[in-house]
């Protein structure tokens, strides 16, 4: 039943992440022909941006070391709308080959808090700004969207809660630099929904708005799906999701799953917010895809739906 509430956004956007953050933490190495299919599936069941891969280095994700091959053959597939598909770049050098592809979407990944910095990219909180600074330019200057995820913005497993003035203060700074659209993780899914409420407040006191956010949550307490609704009532339009609940975060053990594409699609059909997705095809794809992983889905939906098909 669909009961919808006119004070919500009549429309949002899902910010797909499966094949990069979804799939980056396996530790079998999924063939780059399952990768490419993944996207296609994704791209059929109406997901309009869809995160391919990351330009990382392979030492650090063995995973995405065959980014450039997965891309090249997207290109086949999709022709020019592959140019289209979000990828990360870490540094300079990532950048550059997303430039050799013609990629039109690339995002930087920064932290919340020095701890992490540190541990994910070998640069403290102020340092990690100097390294972004000259990639975001040269991104803007090729006429690039950049995004830039924040993590740890509600917890850090070292540095414990969050303050959230140090959150609004690096995501200024990465805007101010020339990302268009700050992600803001809660990377080890410790955030509740006041805490939402509290960060998006606080983000509008600072004079930025929740067009210029998104948020990301994991579900190590179960509370992602609570927090996407607490967004929502915020004013936030782009969520970012992982088909089938994939994902965690190499840097960070106690990141588990992702929110759930196909849980955040069950909220939004319900609340009367549209979202482009064709759930029975999503939920046909993270089948498939937890049929290759050799585990089932941690979705919910997924599982719910499955168990009730004929």
């Amino acid at each position: 039943m669909v009961v919808r509430d006119p004070a919500l956004p009549q429309r949002v956007r899902i910010y797909e992440v499966g094949p990069r953050d979804g799939l980056q933490n396996e530790a079998s190495l999924v063939p780059v022909e399952v990768k490419a299919e993944f996207v296609r599936r994704l791209l059929d069941a109406g997901l309009t941006t869809v995160e391919a891969t990351s330009f990382v280095h392979p030492r650090w994700v063995p995973q995405l070391a065959d980014a450039a091959e997965l891309m090249g053959r997207l290109a086949d597939d999709l022709g020019e709308a592959s140019r289209d598909l979000p990828v990360l770049v870490p540094n300079e050098r990532g950048l550059d080959r997303a430039l050799e592809l013609g990629l039109r979407h690339v995002a930087i990944f920064g932290s919340a808090t020095e701890t992490f910095a540190r541990r994910n990219l070998n640069r403290g909180l102020e340092s990690q700004l100097e390294m972004f600074a000259p990639t975001v330019a040269r991104a803007r200057a090729a006429g690039l969207d950049v995004r830039a995820y924040v993590s740890m913005c509600f917890g850090d497993p070292w540095e414990g809660p969050v303050p959230v003035a140090q959150v609004v203060a690096t995501g200024r700074r990465l805007l101010d630099l020339g990302a268009g659209q700050l992600s803001l993780g809660d990377t080890i899914g410790v955030g509740t929904a006041a805490h939402v409420t509290a960060l998006v407040e606080a983000f509008a006191d600072a004079g930025i708005g929740p067009d210029r956010l998104a948020l990301h949550f994991h579900d190590t307490y179960g509370q992602a799906l609570a927090n996407a609704a607490a967004g929502l009532r915020a004013g936030v339009t782009t969520f970012d999701a992982s088909a089938g609940g994939l994902g965690g975060c190499p840097y960070a053990a106690s990141a588990t799953g992702n929110l759930a594409t196909e849980d955040l699609v069950w909220l939004l059909t319900g609340l009367g917010v549209e979202h482009g997705v064709d759930l029975d095809a999503l939920v046909g794809t993270s089948t498939w895809m937890a049929e290759r992983l050799g585990r089932p889905s941690p979705s919910a939906v997924v599982r719910a739906l499955a168990q009730s098909a004929p």
